[in-house]
């Protein structure tokens, strides 16, 4: 089994199996600084996992989907896992789009306790962004090992890049 591998079954086993996990969704903001430099944005949702995505609950008209809207690029950490990755933030549109139905069931599941209370699925811009990653890397017991992903071309990378 390769590195590249050993991680990804590591990321499924730390943040699949229909868990809720809190990671940190890093956007860029839509308007710069006063030196007309790029602004990161920072906050925590709650992600489902599954096959090197996370889906997130949340509404279109949201200030991260209008900054996803503007330059998709994200980052995501999670601390408790010890985890960071870049990735491309998508909105999948409507939750209760026919082409979400099976999504949306996994992700009612996975946030059951407060899934109703925060969703409005009957409008229309309640939707479900997948932040797909591209590199990552997962960093086991504080620096025992270190798996640098490109989830990309599905293979390990040796530096890590910018992680």
């Amino acid at each position: 089994m390769s590195s590249y591998e050993e991680g990804f079954k590591l990321l499924d086993e730390k943040f699949g199996n229909g868990k809720d996990n809190v990671i940190a969704l890093a956007t860029i903001a839509r308007e710069p600084n006063n030196d007309g430099i790029p602004r990161p944005v920072v906050r925590g949702v709650d992600a489902y996992y599954e096959d090197g995505v996370f889906y997130v609950t949340t509404h279109r008209r949201s200030n991260k989907m209008q900054q996803i809207d503007k330059n998709p690029e994200v980052s995501i950490a999670s601390c408790s896992e010890m985890f960071t990755a870049s990735g491309i933030g998508e909105n999948l549109g409507w939750v209760l789009d026919p082409k979400n139905a099976n999504l949306r069931n996994k992700l009612r599941t996975a946030f059951a306790p407060w899934y109703d209370s925060v969703n409005n699925e009957k409008d229309e811009n309640c939707c479900i962004l997948a932040i797909r990653l591209t590199k990552g890397t997962l960093n086991i017991n504080h620096w025992e090992k270190l798996y640098h992903m490109d989830f990309v071309n599905k293979t390990d990378m040796e530096n890590g890049g910018v992680f």
